[in-house]
């Protein structure tokens, strides 16, 4: 139940749009959400929802520099999805390779 409702969070978080282009960001180096704010046409506090959204699903870090919190990606819960995703990759390769068996014994 715990792993459902970790991938229920990193899953609604990755459904929108913004959120996606913040972790782009934050993939290729750390940020500050000061910095991130300069890259969107929205308030801090609207930045910083996205953030904190990301930041519950486990997808981000925040640290605190001085008065700036430090945004850095969080590999763990990519990885929790990833596994999740996998199970369904390989139940599709496995039909995927029975029906070209099936295709090939018809010819």
């Amino acid at each position: 139940m715990v792993e459902q409702i970790s991938l229920n969070n990193i899953f609604k978080s990755l459904a929108d749009p913004t959120r996606r282009d913040i972790l782009a960001h934050v993939y290729k180096r750390q940020q500050t959400i000061s910095e991130l704010v300069k890259k969107y046409e929205m308030s801090f506090a609207a930045v910083a929802k996205h953030v904190n959204v990301l930041e519950k699903a486990g997808l981000i870090s925040k640290s605190k520099k001085g008065k700036e919190q430090i945004i850095t990606i969080n590999g763990r819960s990519f990885e929790e999805a990833n596994e999740y995703l996998q199970n369904y990759a390989m139940l599709w390769s496995d039909r995927l390779d029975r029906l070209e068996q099936v295709l090939n014994k018809e010819k």
